[in-house]
């Protein structure tokens, strides 16, 4: 995840969001917090090519703003693709995943948020028919963070 967040152009580097990134060196503690899954993509040289994590319960979901008091919700975060595995759909399975799971709950929404540096995934999140919602968005220093929802 490191990797991966570094390498987009026009997002913070460590020096400048020093927890983010310790957060995304360490993505395996979120698997400690209640209603909380690290949903992990294999290749079939049983490389790590992607994960996601996923929320059941937006409370645990660690954001600014308001998206931790939504309401039969859930959310995913941290949604990373190794660069030598982009553009084979491996997002889009993560993501539709983190969708499954939200249906099998019997959610009416799922919550997320991204930045201008992954603009390239808003339009797999909008093909998947998510729409902005600036009522979710916060800035995270001097970063904007901007909201998603997908009605279930």
């Amino acid at each position: 995840m490191v990797k991966t967040y570094s390498g987009l152009d026009g997002f913070p580097n460590k020096s400048e969001q020093p927890e983010y990134y310790k957060m995304l060196a360490n993505i395996g503690e979120l698997n400690k917090k209640p209603n909380t899954e690290l949903l992990i993509a294999i290749s079939n040289e049983e490389k790590i090519v992607g994960a996601v994590v996923y929320f059941s319960d937006m409370k645990y979901y660690g954001s600014g703003g308001s998206a931790t008091l939504e309401k039969n919700a859930s959310g995913f975060r941290l949604l990373a693709v190794d660069s030598l595995s982009r553009g084979e759909g491996i997002g889009k399975l993560l993501t539709k995943k983190c969708i499954r799971k939200a249906k099998i709950l019997n959610h009416a929404q799922v919550i997320i948020h991204s930045t201008k540096a992954m603009q390239i995934a808003w339009k797999m999140y909008e093909g998947l028919g998510f729409k902005r919602s600036s009522d979710l968005d916060f800035k995270q220093g001097k970063l904007p963070v901007f909201g998603f929802r997908l009605i279930l």
